[in-house]
């Protein structure tokens, strides 16, 4: 079967293969040429579909799905030019298309309760058998029936599916403008509050403080995620409503930090509530900011409700997403490249194993990451996990029918690279570089993420994103900081951390002071007197500068007191501060 799958992705690249999945097209009987394509599941070894729906006949289909065809008991008087349908069970493929072709049936389909298989067979039997053989799921027959009758029309066909969908560019903007958007949020953030050093009481001071992740944080976390991510597997209906819930509050909360700062700007709806002691109220917010919070709360809503509609609600799942990752990528910052390394570095092996090795420790043969990401197929809930942006595959092909309707990205592929596209920003302003590191970085996740997508063309199967985001944005990092010599302050920490001095950034009252007694030092003899003289006139300053009452002095600035001739004199009489009598 591996050798098959991986043979067909080979001639799907030449884009003349007749896929395992292909289209049922079913219209009623009595008129109208409005019908519908449901998914169905064939094995090309038996007879080839046609690729074309125009050179493909309607034939009527014969529903014989109360019985299993597995006998001439079973069957009716004639079958020429029709479709016959009938039950799985009790009996091989190979006897049911038999029989079927037997009594000139054009194609045999096959109702199934349980999943999908290829209908197989031998090469003895592939040769005997000139008619298509083809499952078809116990769900959408219940919905043909339902829409159009017993009374329908049916032709089998499987176009060939196009090399890429053009929803990846969709996906490709939306994951690179999330990265380089909050990687440039998170970085300008934090150094306006630094640099602001906290001393005003202005919106930046009410804000959530950013969470620097140590490496304990980092192991605790993948050990977690681990944790989590096999009990979705084992108990997924259960545990996927909390998922959903946490996504609801999540997103609603990222929702509201990414229009606050637009909404604040705004002229109308600044008064604020009257004075209360109800919990959250009692600090008199602005009504506008109500405002934005109910609105963010009500697109939460409206999404749980509707999160299973196919037809749009993908698009406001990838509106809360972004906000999610945007808000993630400003409260989450890793302060030095060695956490970042660490952190990509764990994570890569993380999706590498849950991806490519975990189908061969599961009985089923399935990943687990592309199992849990794309639900169960055997769930009975049939919820999918909202941690990921989706975007509906906008070709028509037996894929988006029948396996994969949406082409989809995880958070964790967004997140984990953005947190070091932010940590580059924040190095770039600290040493000056022009944000060549945030645009290297950007580009690399880009260069990145085009890598994956042609990986998932080749393949044909479900990627580890991380598997080529993670070398191309850590290298991309690595090169520029070697080019630019930089690599031990780059790996260090960009300067942002709580334990960095303020001297090394913003002036304080005492460096001029320091420059003033500080600068005459290399020019002192190397004499033993001169050497101590320094030592009593210190002394002697320290009485003559706290008791100094002039009223023009400016007490808060040092420098204004030390640029009166006639007070460096009182001060500093000493020959320290007077180098012309040493020369």
């Amino acid at each position: 079967m591996a050798a098959a799958r991986l043979a067909a992705a080979l001639l799907l690249l030449a884009a003349q293969v007749a896929c395992e999945f292909g289209v049922l097209r079913v219209v009623s009987q009595s008129g109208g040429t409005r019908g519908r394509d449901y998914c169905i599941l064939y094995n090309p070894q038996w007879a080839h579909l046609p690729h074309d729906l125009s050179k493909v006949s309607l034939l009527k289909l014969r529903d014989l799905s109360s019985t299993q065809l597995c006998s001439y008991r079973d069957l009716p008087v004639d079958l020429t030019n029709q479709v016959a349908l009938v039950a799985r069970g009790n009996c091989t493929f190979y006897e049911k298309v038999r029989l079927a072709q037997g009594s000139g049936a054009r194609a045999l389909l096959v109702v199934s309760k349980e999943k999908l298989v290829p209908p197989g067979g031998n090469k003895t039997q592939y040769e005997e058998i000139s008619i298509p053989v083809a499952l078809l799921s116990h769900r959408d027959l219940q919905d043909i029936f339902q829409r159009f009758g017993h009374a329908v029309m049916v032709a089998l066909y499987a176009p060939s599916e196009p090399v890429m969908d053009y929803n990846m560019v969709i996906i490709f903007v939306m994951a690179v403008g999330t990265v380089a958007l909050g990687g440039y949020w998170a970085g300008s953030r934090d150094v306006k509050k630094y640099m602001k050093h906290k001393r005003d009481d202005g919106p930046e001071k009410q804000e959530d403080e950013a969470v620097d992740v140590t490496p304990v944080m980092i192991c605790v976390f993948v050990v977690m995620c681990c944790f989590m991510l096999v009990l979705l597997y084992y108990f997924y209906d259960h545990l996927v409503y909390v998922i959903i819930g946490i996504f609801c509050l999540a997103s609603s909360t990222g929702l509201y930090s990414c229009l606050a700062p637009c909404v604040r700007k705004l002229p109308f709806c600044t008064c604020r509530v009257p004075d209360n002691n109800l919990p959250y109220f009692h600090k008199r917010p602005q009504v506008r900011t109500l405002l934005l919070a109910l609105f963010c709360v009500t697109v939460t809503i409206v999404w749980g409700i509707f999160r299973n509609e196919d037809q749009w609600a993908w698009v406001l799942q990838d509106i809360l997403g972004i906000a999610f990752c945007l808000y993630m990528l400003k409260t989450i910052r890793l302060p030095t490249f060695k956490a970042c390394t660490l952190l990509l570095l764990v994570l890569f092996v993380y999706d590498v194993f849950f991806v490519f090795i975990t189908p061969f420790l599961t009985k089923s043969g399935n990943s687990i990451m592309v199992e849990v990401a794309t639900g169960p197929s055997n769930s009975s809930t049939h919820e999918k996990l909202p941690m990921v942006l989706k975007v509906p595959r906008l070709n028509t092909s037996p894929l988006s029918l029948c396996d994969r309707p949406f082409s989809l990205l995880g958070f964790g592929d967004i997140l984990v690279p953005g947190l070091l596209v932010a940590y580059c920003h924040r190095f770039d302003i600290q040493v000056q570089s022009s944000r060549i590191y945030f645009v290297a970085c950007t580009i690399a996740y880009g260069l990145g993420l085009l890598v994956t997508f042609v990986a998932l063309v080749l393949m044909q199967r479900g990627q580890p994103a991380l598997l080529y985001l993670v070398p191309c944005t850590l290298m991309t990092s690595c090169t520029v900081a070697l080019w630019r010599r930089e690599l031990g302050a780059f790996w260090m920490g960009s300067g942002f951390a709580k334990d960095v001095p303020q001297s090394s950034w913003a002036p304080t009252e005492t460096p001029v002071a320091m420059r003033d007694s500080d600068a005459p030092l290399p020019q002192q003899p190397p004499s033993e007197e001169l050497a101590k003289k320094p030592v009593p006139t210190e002394e002697a300053a320290l009485p003559e500068e706290a008791g100094a009452v002039d009223p023009a002095r400016d007490d808060n600035n040092p420098t204004v007191s030390t640029s009166s001739p006639t007070n460096r004199e009182q001060v500093q009489p000493s020959p320290v501060v007077q180098p012309g009598t040493l020369a």
